[in-house]
């Protein structure tokens, strides 16, 4: 397939990109930025996606250079990985705003490449919003940006639906690998690094960890099967579902051997409990794929984690 990509600055993004091209997929990646706008890991990520895909510059969603592309593209699908994540964490999020970045032009944009040939939509969703997933109920969106990504999927489905294009959603739990931004796992290296304990302040909380490359083989699989089938599908892959205290022992089991320092863990007492307990996918990963090898991914991951790359 002719893939136009949408998000490849991302950690997931790069990994999906890689998982399609491994596919036998070509992958046109429109980014957001220039090319020297990028610094970092973004900076990292898109020089992996660069030696892999074509990388167009300075081309948002629904930009006139955008929709230029999409003309001249001969797509067969369209995987919209990117979306507005600025400042994702606080209560104040545009979500407005989100939403109107995330399907900025999109009836025009859809109806451009439908001309040149698109059949369907990957839409990326997250397991964080309202009525996704299993888990405390009501399945509220967790936050503002949880209800920007669910509005941005509604209005996908709607004009996918309204022009005879089949549409996929694709539902990301809580991923974890290389080039991943410095969160919990981080923190958790870093501390282990620095010799000290790593204290876990929300242990109870049950989430779906999922290693980044296994995630990517279920994307390439579901995007491989959007095109067989009509109306709208379903994708939610599941990984470790446990409590972030039980995730916290994983990591340090398999990668203390790895890492070669000790890697400790102590539970606190969890009086945070601004989030649901409990929020998972539904659909195991390992169902959906063959051919992932969980040792592979955890020697490469704590390579990367003594990496230069994670300083």
């Amino acid at each position: 397939m002719r893939v136009l990509f949408t998000g490849a600055s991302s950690f997931t993004g790069v990994a999906f990109v890689q998982a399609l091209v491994a596919s036998g997929h070509s992958v046109a990646a429109a980014v957001r930025g220039t090319e020297h706008s990028y610094v970092g890991l973004k900076r990292d990520r898109l020089a992996q996606a660069a030696a892999i895909a074509e990388i167009h510059w300075f081309m948002p969603f629904g930009s006139p250079r955008f929709i230029e592309l999409a003309s001249q593209g001969d797509f067969d699908i369209l995987c919209h990985h990117a979306a507005q994540v600025v400042n994702y964490r606080s209560p104040d999020f545009d979500v407005i705003g989100a939403l109107s970045d995330n399907a900025f032009a999109l009836k025009s944009t859809l109806e451009t490449l439908k001309a040149g040939g698109l059949k369907s939509v990957v839409l990326t969703g997250s397991v964080f919003e309202s009525g996704e997933g299993a888990g405390s109920r009501p399945l509220r969106s967790f936050s503002p940006y949880g209800l920007s990504k669910a509005l941005t999927s509604q209005v996908f489905e709607y004009w996918c639906d309204a022009l005879g294009l089949q549409f996929g959603k694709f539902v990301i739990p809580n991923p974890f690998g290389p080039y991943e931004e410095p969160r919990f796992c981080n923190y958790l290296f870093r501390t282990w690094k620095s010799g000290a304990v790593a204290r876990v302040n929300t242990p109870n909380y049950v989430r779906d960890n999922i290693p980044v490359d296994l995630l990517s083989l279920c994307y390439s699989s579901f995007c491989n099967s959007v095109n067989t089938k009509s109306g709208t599908s379903h994708c939610a892959p599941s990984g470790y579902v446990e409590s972030q205290g039980d995730f916290s022992f994983r990591m340090a089991r398999e990668l203390a051997p790895r890492l070669r320092f000790r890697c400790d863990v102590e539970l606190a007492i969890q009086t945070d409990l601004s989030e649901p307990m409990t929020r998972i996918n539904l659909d195991r990963a390992l169902g959906c794929v063959s051919d992932w090898n969980e040792e592979r991914f955890w020697d490469m991951y704590a390579a990367f984690l003594l990496s230069s790359k994670n300083d």
